[in-house]
């Protein structure tokens, strides 16, 4: 196999552009793509997707941190959290309910005595053509189309 100075710079130039476009490429695209050279280059490590942790890994992970939130809080991290019961919807008690419904019923009735109930403006009423309008208008486009049909039979 004869390997020229030549051959060798015409395949570095070739990888470069090779690079260069992959570069483009995943820039296009948002991601990286994957190709044999940077696969070897990499030192075998996988590309793209997620990295998966074992569940003992995890679970260290877990135990790390709630050392570090029970040190912060000032508690053992030793003691596992309480499991606490079902948690109770926050709502309306009866009585709030009861009480908010007559506020808004008071409420209601001192804006009908005060004023007939609504607060809108009515709206204009919209301005129509009067006949001999509207008959002006039909005679105009009875002429339009017939210019045009005597336009398109002469074609």
């Amino acid at each position: 196999m004869d390997l020229s100075l030549q051959k060798l710079t015409q395949a570095v130039s070739l990888r470069q552009q090779i690079s260069a476009l992959e570069q483009r490429l995943s820039t296009l695209f948002g991601g990286s793509t994957t190709s044999t050279a940077r696969g070897r280059r990499g030192g075998g490590r996988r590309s793209g997707g997620r990295r998966r942790m074992s569940a003992a890994t995890r679970a260290k992970l877990a135990a790390a941190a709630r050392a570090r939130w029970a040190k912060r809080k000032g508690t053992t991290a030793t003691a596992a959290p309480a499991a606490k019961g079902p948690r109770r919807r926050r709502g309306l008690t009866a009585a709030g309910r009861r009480k908010l419904s007559e506020s808004m019923k008071a409420r209601w009735a001192a804006r009908r005595k005060a004023g007939g109930g609504a607060t809108k403006a009515a709206p204009k009423k919209k301005r129509g053509l009067t006949a001999a309008g509207r008959r002006k208008l039909s005679e105009a486009m009875k002429a339009r189309w017939a210019a045009r049909r005597k336009a398109a039979g002469k074609k």
